[in-house]
């Protein structure tokens, strides 16, 4: 082969490369794309319109959380059963295990089961949003934009969640919970889920104030099989049962004023047995 040839040869083999590459990137930068939140447009606020009445301030049935202690307890696993006898015997004697300490969020499902405070429901293009009155407005982000759910979602206390609409009922998935947090049927009763929890959630009107949260658990480090329960909550509509903010630490402080007269907070304290002591 000539010099020219391959002087030839070379040429189209670095053309060639350098489509090649070109494609490749562009193939790359294009998986790459973010994913953006569209801007919401008038059809999309005219369908709020055509969902369920859901306004409103919305109790939960508490009584109804302590009678499943003794109708539907979850299917736990044996070392997990063990611990639960173990928290019964001692919240009946009195001696209840605090499982939510140190102000972290009660988490899901734990939140779905187990609360006693008042939760709204917030409708907004693509979005619904669970605002509950604990520790200042603790709240749900559920998405109904038609998004996927991610195949790896970053843990945390309530999870991911994507719902869609089937008539009245709002359907959420729920993934990606911090396998610290419990799965528990009441303040001083429930284990770590330990991971790997999936919470399927059917919301809809079973009366003209009252919500019914059909829940199924997956839980497969500390279930024998998945676990179904409905949680109730009715609706109060006077002005006087609106939330109200709640927050998880103020107790542990008190008003006073710093040496320039500005209001501040300062901490209470306590003795060693968890007893405040009195100002000095």
């Amino acid at each position: 082969m000539s010099s020219k040839h391959i002087i030839q040869f070379v040429l189209r083999f670095c053309a060639y490369s350098l489509v090649g590459y070109s494609i490749l990137a562009s193939s790359a930068h294009a998986q790459e794309k973010p994913i953006i939140n569209r801007a919401p447009v008038a059809k999309d606020y005219a369908d709020l319109g055509k969902l369920p009445d859901w306004s409103g301030t919305w109790n939960p049935n508490i009584s109804d959380q302590f009678n499943q202690v003794n109708t539907n307890m979850p299917p736990w696993k044996p070392e997990q059963a063990k611990v639960i006898q173990f928290q019964l015997v001692e919240e009946k004697a009195g001696r209840p295990a605090p499982l939510f300490t140190n102000c972290l969020p009660e988490s899901m499902p734990s939140w779905a089961l187990i609360t006693h405070n008042s939760i709204e429901f917030l409708f907004t293009p693509g979005r619904v949003t669970i605002l509950g009155e604990s520790d200042s407005n603790r709240l749900r982000r559920i998405y109904t934009d038609g998004r996927a759910m991610p195949d790896d979602p970053d843990p945390t206390f309530h999870g991911y969640s994507v719902g869609h609409w089937e008539g009245n009922t709002l359907v959420v998935e729920t993934t990606g919970i911090r396998p610290q947090t419990y799965l528990a049927v009441s303040e001083a009763v429930g284990v770590p889920n330990n991971g790997d929890v999936r919470v399927i959630e059917h919301f809809h009107l079973a009366g003209k104030d009252i919500m019914h949260d059909d829940i199924e658990i997956i839980a497969p480090n500390v279930l024998t099989k998945p676990w179904k329960t409905t949680r109730e909550y009715f609706r109060q509509r006077a002005r006087k049962y609106e939330i109200i903010e709640g927050v998880c630490l103020e107790g542990s402080f008190s008003e006073s004023k710093d040496q320039t007269g500005n209001d501040i907070f300062v901490p209470i304290k306590y003795d060693v047995g968890g007893n405040r002591i009195p100002p000095q």
